[in-house]
């Protein structure tokens, strides 16, 4: 079979020992392509690195509200982050200047999770990034955490077509509302133990199903590191719900990864 992991976190500190292992055990499990995201200026130019470094990983450029709004918040995480307030118009630059060096813009969107009261903050931000994608013309991965609804209505609102929702956790009837839109959601192995995704997976075309891995996080193995080789597992899941066979779900899925980023 052929697989893919359209968002991955290569750049965490839990891949820093042994990412030469993690990557020859995504090939020899049949993943042909790996698009690690970055969130943040110092993560944009990691994942730059490691996509030059390995064949299979694609760089997708991201800036992440939480993340330009870090300096307030001081979140700590396994990501490497700049410890000064990140410039949005500076990155969003930049991004522009590199963009034939990425096969998609994200992770960035909206995170109403983890802090509350920056909502037209975050949705500035989010607006400027939805400007620069529709001038570049480039797929979007998006992240929509406690802010599904904003997030749809936002995207709708723009000129983009080639949307990616990662993760997406709205309830069905916003989930079929983005399905009409024809975007894409990717799943993350983790749908092994959450019913929601099988949700999801039950009412979205096959033809607009991706997978990720959202690595280290989100593993089908409570405790486990989540890693590219895992997307295996999304695979049979949706097999299983869709009634198909798995090397036609993993078929369908390559060929609906060309259609948006190749």
């Amino acid at each position: 079979m052929i697989l893919v992991d359209v968002h991955a976190h290569l750049d965490h500190e839990r891949f820093k020992n042994d990412l030469d292992e993690v990557i020859e055990r995504a090939k020899q499990a049949g993943v042909k392509a790996i698009i690690t995201s970055g969130v943040n200026s110092a993560t944009n130019r990691l994942i730059l690195k490691i996509a030059e470094k390995y064949d299979i990983v694609k760089a997708s450029f991201g800036l992440y509200p939480i993340d330009a709004l870090a300096k307030e918040l001081e979140l700590t995480s396994g990501f490497v982050r700049d410890i000064k307030e990140i410039d949005v118009d500076s990155e969003l630059e930049w991004i522009k200047e590199n963009k034939d060096k990425c096969i998609a813009i994200g992770e960035c969107g909206l995170d109403y999770h983890w802090i509350t009261g920056k909502e037209k903050e975050q949705q500035m931000i989010f607006q400027k990034v939805i400007d620069t994608v529709e001038k570049i013309n480039k797929p979007i991965i998006v992240h929509s955490r406690k802010a599904e609804l904003d997030a749809v209505e936002m995207l709708e609102s723009s000129k983009l077509k080639k949307i990616v929702m990662h993760c997406f956790s709205a309830k069905k009837s916003l989930i079929k509302r983005a399905a009409d839109n024809g975007w894409s959601f990717s799943v993350p192995p983790i749908i092994t133990r959450l019913q929601h995704f099988q949700t999801l997976v039950e009412i979205v075309n096959i033809n607009q199903l991706l997978t990720e891995t959202d690595a280290p996080y989100l593993s089908p193995f409570p405790g486990e590191r989540n890693e590219s080789a895992f997307v295996a597992e999304t695979i049979k899941k949706i097999a299983e719900i869709k009634r198909m066979t798995e090397e036609d779900v993993a078929g369908n899925i390559y060929m609906n990864y060309t259609n948006v980023f190749l």
